[in-house]
């Protein structure tokens, strides 16, 4: 696998790019500074001191600890409440990653472990009660972390939140599941929970408002965010969403059993039964595991989405289930968290795919077996009449029915980037508004800075905005870029995507009012008058919603399902047949 990332450098996956890089230049604290500590109800934290972008002090306690080690008997199981400890833990440093196929140094099975800034700890006389911002981490379910060198809080603590980032258990060792009562799955979800729960009982000690929580996540953290609208484990445990560029495509995975076989029979395990499956793997390394995922790839990089959600059913044993019906039907009955919800993609996301497959001499290959092929990359059913029908009709929507060159390139990444992002998001987006009592409000980011996660190859200049990029002006990405500074161009969006997004942590509206920074009245998604915000060197209101005559197509390819009861069928039939006839196209 390595060898052929290198051959790749530029263009490979900006995930696997990522997870190879390495620690970056992290901010210390030197020693004379003081190391805050915390008292927390299930034990006292030592932490340190970083600063923010305009000289705030941050008080930083990383490496804390929400749930017991996931080791030995309790890999793949659910995650157990931490016990409670003496004496004073140190929370000064980053923890262990969680096991996954790129990086194995500072990695470890015991990796469940989140992050807290804030920049004002409660005192003896008050409690600052802030808004709380957790994030689920981006990496399809198999790659990064919630660590400071990924997601350093220097530019959303300018504003007065408390942020939480978390590592959960990743590709096997965290979403396997037999579909049984042997292995249910969800354990990387039930991770989440668990950090969620911890943060209603232990935020208040850090400063933090636990009845202001907003739930953010990015890519396979933002199909998070809607799962945990669905989930009955996490009802309560939030109150608005951030959905960053994905929604829930292709939904469950359909048959985790085969799944799981397939984990087994790479790494040499009996697949007979579930409880063989289980005894066997429980005896492997857990690096040994995480290093096996490229083996699930059948094309190339492909299928970038292999783990997911499993619906769990009731086994009569009393356990927690996270998913209990087709995260599709279940969002279309109406039946999910009705809260405050940002949502939108970036312009490009994964256009990028398309210069991977002819950087790669894999264009050919996928022209020629293209009905073979597209249900891998672009993550749909296989081998049945309506596959094939899809297939055929995107070959002739994006590539003319003309073969794969470098001249589709950019065509090819739109098929990738609508089948895997845009489409999932901008259908999730519509139904929530539809459906919720609570705003949504939508955006597409297509403002290019002079960073990105994917230059075009041999160059440093980005390759369109791609997927990640509006993570650079949220986050302190120090693994990968330079910590930005006033006078940089980038500082105004650093500030315009902090100050709209903590607005809306704080009040769920992120722009109440109009400022030299926010000079836009961003409207909340009306499906009878869509509207979005485009957020680029400017902010601007734009009528309609972005790329319709592409969604037209995914709409029709795949058609939402007609619940039975007249309600909901009259609910839901506006989300399906709903296009604006003047879409804004870029």
């Amino acid at each position: 696998m390595s060898r052929r990332v290198t051959a790749l450098v530029a263009v490979v996956s900006c995930a696997l790019w990522l997870a190879a890089a390495g620690e970056g230049g992290a901010p210390s604290t030197s020693a004379s500074e003081e190391f805050p500590e915390v008292q927390t109800p299930q034990g006292r934290l030592r932490g340190s001191v970083l600063r923010s972008l305009d000289g705030r002090t941050i008080y930083s306690f990383r490496g804390v600890r929400y749930a017991q080690p996931p080791v030995g008997d309790l890999r793949f199981k659910p995650p157990v409440p931490l016990n409670p400890w003496d004496g004073v833990m140190d929370a000064t440093m980053d923890g262990a990653r969680c096991p996954e196929a790129e990086n194995t140094n500072q990695t470890s099975e015991d990796c469940l472990f989140l992050n807290v800034y804030t920049t004002k700890l409660p005192d003896d006389t008050r409690n600052p009660k802030r808004p709380v911002m957790v994030f689920l981490h981006p990496g399809a379910f198999y790659l990064f972390r919630g660590t400071s060198d990924l997601f350093g809080p220097q530019y959303l603590l300018d504003e007065d939140i408390v942020l939480v980032t978390l590592n959960y258990r990743l590709g096997a060792l965290g979403f396997l599941s037999t579909g049984d009562s042997v292995l249910p799955g969800n354990n990387g979800f039930k991770d989440q929970v668990m950090a969620l729960r911890w943060v209603q009982q232990n935020i208040a000690s850090f400063g933090g408002d636990p009845d202001n929580v907003a739930l953010s996540g990015y890519s396979a953290g933002s199909t998070s965010v809607y799962l945990h609208m669905l989930s009955p484990m996490s009802k309560g445990l939030f109150h608005k969403g951030i959905a960053m560029s994905a929604g829930f495509q292709s939904s469950a995975v359909k048959e985790p059993l085969q799944q799981a076989k397939k984990q087994a029979r790479i790494l040499n395990c009996p697949d007979t039964t579930s409880e063989k499956i289980v005894e066997c793997l429980k005896g492997k390394d857990a690096l040994e595991i995480a290093e096996t995922q490229p083996q699930f790839f059948e094309f190339g990089w492909d299928p970038m989405i292999i783990f997911g959600v499993v619906i769990e059913q009731d086994f009569g044993d009393g356990a927690e289930r996270f998913i209990t019906a087709d995260p599709t039907e279940q969002l279309l009955s109406g039946n999910f968290a009705q809260v405050p919800l940002i949502a939108g993609t970036t312009k490009d996301e994964f256009t990028w795919k398309g210069l991977e497959i002819t950087y790669n001499n894999l264009a050919e290959n996928m022209s020629e077996n293209y009905e073979t092929v597209f249900p891998i990359a672009f993550v749909y059913e296989r081998d049945t009449p309506h596959s094939l029908e899809v297939s055929r009709e995107l070959r002739k929507f994006y590539l003319q029915d003309k073969p794969i060159t470098n001249d589709s390139e950019i065509a090819l990444g739109q098929a990738y980037s609508d089948a895997l992002i845009i489409f999932p998001t901008d259908r999730a987006a519509k139904i929530v508004a539809q459906l919720s009592s609570a705003p949504v409000y939508y955006y597409h980011f297509t403002y290019a800075g002079r960073y990105s996660w994917l230059y075009s190859p041999g160059t440093q200049t980005p390759y369109g905005v791609s997927h990640h990029d509006d993570l650079i002006y949220l986050f302190y990405i120090s693994a990968r870029f330079p910590e930005f500074i006033k006078t940089d161009p980038e500082y105004t969006t650093v500030k315009r995507m902090t100050k709209m997004w903590t607005n809306f942590i704080k009040i769920g509206n992120p722009a109440p009012e109009k400022t030299d920074l926010i000079n836009v009245e961003w409207k909340t998604l009306n499906l009878s008058k869509p509207a979005y915000l485009e957020i680029g060197s400017e902010l601007q209101m734009r009528q309609g919603l972005y790329y319709q005559e592409r969604m037209r197509l995914w709409d029709r390819l795949f058609p939402l399902p007609i619940s039975t009861s007249g309600a909901n069928r009259r609910r839901s039939r506006p989300v399906r047949n709903h296009h604006s006839r003047h879409a804004h196209h870029h």
